[in-house]
């Protein structure tokens, strides 16, 4: 679990011992008087399916009950962080800095394909296909905007950190779809024998930067499931991809 220096001036999480602070299904990374960050884990629906409790409800419980509202989604298959309000108004502020790209977002992916390009930008309208899926299109009326680099992780295996300009359902796994390298384990996207091979589709929310009420917050949090995220090969990029906004990001021709 990861939180930077910025981060714990500003953010306390009141005394709670380890047991709450940690699940299966999530990491409480930080609360204050006005939101909860949590790590979630992979495989965990954001919302309730069937008796089984959504993420919202399953942090609720494990804070003693209080009322939390859910700012924005992850993908059930993604991991990573979130942010749950803990009130309307601070629900409603934040949602709108989401939908106005003021939040600055991370995400950490592997792939088991070599991609068309190395880095850069993937842009392009997204539409719907078959099974749920969606794909990219050359139409740029209300284009899905992805910059990306990539790096070798070990023979046959490649790592991705991806910044998302636009929040777009399946963006990201859609972007490296379409540059030939679709994200290991993801069944949707990738040929399903080989997607069934591995424990966990390898995409991760890794960071979260934004300004509320004239405080700056940082999120960080490192992968901790699944043997790709969880090798010496991928823990070598930590210190490489630890301050991603200090990065010199491709640019667009």
């Amino acid at each position: 679990m990861d939180i930077q220096p910025s981060t714990l001036n500003q953010e306390c999480t009141e005394g709670h011992d380890n047991a709450m602070n940690e699940s299966h299904d999530f990491t409480l990374i930080a609360q204050n008087k006005a939101f909860v960050v949590i790590n979630k884990s992979p495989g965990v629906d954001v919302h309730r399916d069937g008796d089984e409790p959504g993420i919202t409800e399953k942090v609720s419980e494990a804070l003693g009950g209080v009322k939390l509202y859910l700012v924005h989604r992850l993908d059930k298959v993604t991991s990573g962080l979130m942010i749950l309000a803990k009130n309307a108004a601070t629900c409603a502020e934040l949602a709108e800095f989401f939908r106005e790209r003021q939040v600055s977002k991370y995400y950490l992916a592997v792939s088991a394909r070599k991609p068309s390009k190395k880095q850069g930008w993937i842009i392009g309208d997204m539409a719907r296909s078959r099974r749920g899926s969606w794909k990219l299109t050359s139409g740029k009326q209300n284009p899905a905007v992805t910059q990306f680099f990539s790096c070798s992780l070990k023979p046959g295996y490649r790592a991705f950190l991806l910044k998302p300009r636009t929040g777009k359902t399946h963006q990201l796994r859609v972007a490296l779809k379409s540059i030939g390298a679709p994200i290991c384990g993801d069944q949707l996207y990738d040929d399903a024998a080989l997607a069934s091979m591995e424990e966990r589709t390898y995409l991760h929310a890794y960071q979260l930067h934004f300004k509320l009420q004239g405080n700056l917050h940082h999120y960080s949090a490192w992968p901790h499931q699944g043997e790709h995220f969880t090798s010496d090969d991928f823990s070598r990029l930590r210190d490489a991809w630890s301050e991603p906004d200090g990065l010199t990001w491709p640019k667009t021709k």
